[in-house]
């Protein structure tokens, strides 16, 4: 699920970013929303299929984005406490 995306940084290197798929369950901040992200991967020893998510803050600079969205979010430098994260595309 996490593909990633190849940028050059400032020294002339490659710099990989992650790419992650999620849904939007919050949209009450400010240029802000809050993207779940689900894992899902097999049990090594019982090989159940096991549902694991995650909550991002993820950067929303126009407020475009609403509640139910689906979206694909990229890492990006640290914008504030919470947020190192943006909306792709």
């Amino acid at each position: 699920m996490a593909k990633e995306m190849i940028e050059i940084d400032s020294k002339g290197t490659f710099m990989p970013k992650k790419i992650l798929e999620g849904v939007i369950v919050s949209d009450k901040q400010d240029k802000t929303v809050v993207v779940r992200v689900e894992k899902k991967f097999k049990h090594c020893k019982y090989k159940k299929l096991i549902c694991k998510h995650r909550k991002y803050a993820v950067h929303d600079p126009e407020n475009q984005y609403k509640v139910g969205d689906s979206v694909k979010i990229v890492e990006s430098r640290p914008i504030s406490r919470t947020k190192r994260w943006c909306i792709a595309g």
